[in-house]
């Protein structure tokens, strides 16, 4: 029986084994970019507090808007962390791109994090560079208490949107995501298939397949890190794999939801009510309405609406949000100010909550700083084994070569 799970595991890893080791070593690359990007540019998010008050939030944007000429703001994000910049993101007309100075020529970098507008849920899962690249908005960073502008980028930076492209759809549009969500499919088969032929019959076999036998050859080391490595990585692995499939397949994401008996549909937001002469009320106004109504929030993303008629869509992340994505929103007349409803993450149906864990367990950020450590060597581990998977391969074949040569030649004699 082995022998069948054997050549199974075998010959689905030939087929998608250059596949799988590029989703893993870039999805390891992507579990860090947002502290990585923090690292690289400490001055775009990170401020000295002053004793000073905050200075209005319209006056950063007129900061941003007299930077760059015609930019149109869409949202503003305001940190409940005193040391956090504040956000403006924004589109610049056609022809009237920032201006940088030399030290500010990372203009293409891109915003790390994903938006947190009001959704279809699964909606994140669509391809193509509009994810993360061509066509979004920019940022200005900008410190809360001069209303300077602390740094800008413009998209994802080219080497992240690289890796965020190889890993979902390896640069190929609908062809290279079909490839990755099949490899991703495959993958969950020869994860269950390597556990199969992993376990062992009795306890000393059991001893010799938990431990890293570091001080023998490079045979048995290689034999180490796909079969030893491959069982203590395995169930992370195949948790991050068949969390991807809701970005791959639309028929799998909508099988979230008629698993659990739920519309993958959110409320239209309300309207506003338009009279003659009104005007918007600020972001300002609209911020202290925010903070009355959920004060214990880490951040707020206020949007502005493009329509005369919308709301105001402002996203809400609690302090003590169960995971990244549990994210509440309240709406607003955009005249008024009037609490218009709200839709609160402990009120989405099953199946909308449950497709919101899929990416923070796709990170690992659901278990945290530990968990997202997981994913990184998971994923660094998962990179290795098609090219240790192979050495094993070859290596069989080269001794079943031998044996059946040596076996010649007794017959022979």
């Amino acid at each position: 029986m082995k022998v069948f799970f054997r050549n199974i595991h075998l010959y689905l890893s030939l087929a998608a084994g250059i596949v799988i080791a590029i989703v893993c070593f870039t999805g390891a690359v992507l579990v860090f970019e947002k502290e990585m990007q923090q690292l690289i540019y400490p001055e775009r998010y990170q401020v000295e507090p002053l004793a000073t008050a905050q200075v209005p939030l319209e006056k950063m944007v007129s900061e941003v808007q007299a930077k760059v000429p015609g930019a149109n703001v869409s949202s503003v994000k305001i940190y409940a962390d005193p040391e956090r910049t504040v956000e403006v993101s924004y589109k610049a007309e056609d022809g009237k791109k920032k201006e940088h100075t030399s030290a500010e020529s990372d203009a293409n970098k891109a915003k790390t994090e994903h938006s947190h507008g009001p959704k279809k849920e699964g909606a994140e899962g669509k391809k193509g560079p509009q994810a993360g690249g061509k066509g979004g908005n920019s940022q200005a960073f900008m410190n809360p208490y001069t209303g300077q502008i602390a740094g800008m980028q413009s998209q994802r930076s080219p080497f992240f949107f690289t890796m965020f492209s190889l890993h979902r759809w390896l640069l190929a549009g609908d062809t290279g995501k079909l490839i990755v969500g099949v490899s991703t499919t495959l993958f969950l088969f020869i994860l269950i298939t390597g556990i199969v032929l992993w376990w062992p019959q009795n306890k000393k076999i059991l001893k010799q397949r938990l431990n890293l036998k570091w001080n023998a050859g490079w045979k048995r080391i290689n034999h180490d890190l796909h079969i030893v490595v491959g069982f203590y990585t395995a169930i992370f692995l195949f948790a991050f794999a068949f969390t991807g499939l809701a970005w791959s397949f639309k028929w799998f994401n909508d099988g979230i939801y008629w698993i659990t008996g739920s519309e993958n549909v959110r409320p239209e937001p309300p309207v506003s009510i338009v009279t003659e002469g009104a005007t918007p009320i600020s972001f300002d106004q609209a911020y202290q309405i925010a903070k009355s109504q959920m004060p214990n929030a880490e951040y707020y993303t206020i949007n502005r609406p493009s329509e005369a008629e919308a709301s105001i869509a402002i996203t809400v992340m609690p302090a003590d949000a169960v995971h990244e994505r549990a994210s509440n929103q309240l709406f607003l007349d955009q005249y008024s100010g009037q609490l218009l409803g709200q839709q609160l993450y402990e009120e989405r149906n099953l199946g909308q909550r449950v497709r919101t864990t899929f990416y923070p367990v796709h990170v690992g950020s659901i278990g945290g700083l530990p968990g997202r450590i997981i994913a990184f060597l998971s994923c660094i581990a998962g990179a290795t084994f098609p090219i240790t998977g192979l050495i094993l391969w070859l290596n069989r074949l080269k001794k079943n070569r031998k044996k059946k040569q040596s076996t010649r030649k007794i017959v022979a004699q």
